[in-house]
């Protein structure tokens, strides 16, 4: 009965047999593992390498680990792991701050992003007179392809439908997905978009 449940679970008798006399988890039958040896880095981690690491971060573990055989023979070249673990779990705790990076991976078609950027800064004028106008740009994330639409006047409904338009005819398609700002006429646009365009 064991041997047959076991075959049609895919693993071994024996394993089998042994689940039936003990069913916890292996995780939950661990003990948590003591020390094997005494620390050989007890006396000069904190005193010795701590201070190397402080005064210089970019510091490499080889570069301390020669350092501290020179200072201390009767360590020995075994310390060498040790002491690489024990400065890479100092540096997670101690050490400089790292740059957090999410990496995105856009897919072609997919999202298309637009806004309005405001030209007055540009000083535009047509024959002295300064123009008053802004830029509807859109831009589609995998390929980057570009569109850009005057508007005259501010941020509309009818400026961001008219931009988007003329942008997607230029394109000849529309992304899956539309993003732009906190405008309620973007946001309804983007809702929308996927029914009617």
């Amino acid at each position: 009965m064991i041997a047959v449940a076991a075959a049609k679970a895919s693993f071994s008798a024996a394993t089998a047999y042994r689940i039936e006399q003990d069913p916890r988890l292996l995780s939950t039958k661990k003990e948590p593992r003591e020390r094997r040896r005494p620390d050989p880095l007890s006396a000069v981690f904190e005193q010795e390498v701590v201070p190397l690491l402080a005064a210089a971060p970019g510091l490499r573990p080889i570069a301390i680990f020669e350092e501290i055989v020179r200072r201390h023979p009767e360590l020995g070249h075994g310390i060498r792991r040790t002491l690489e673990r024990r400065i890479r779990g100092w540096r997670a705790l101690h050490g400089a701050e790292r740059e957090v990076i999410f990496r995105q991976t856009h897919e072609p078609g997919r999202i298309g992003l637009s806004d309005f950027t405001d030209m007055g800064a540009f000083h535009i004028t047509i024959t002295g007179v300064p123009l008053d106008h802004r830029l509807y740009h859109f831009r589609l994330v995998y390929s980057g392809f570009e569109h850009a639409h005057v508007v005259l006047g501010g941020e509309s409904f009818v400026a961001l439908a008219e931009g988007l338009q003329n942008a997607l005819r230029a394109l000849g398609g529309a992304p899956f997905e539309h993003r732009s700002d906190s405008l309620s006429a973007a946001s309804a646009i983007s809702t929308g978009m996927r029914a009617t365009i």
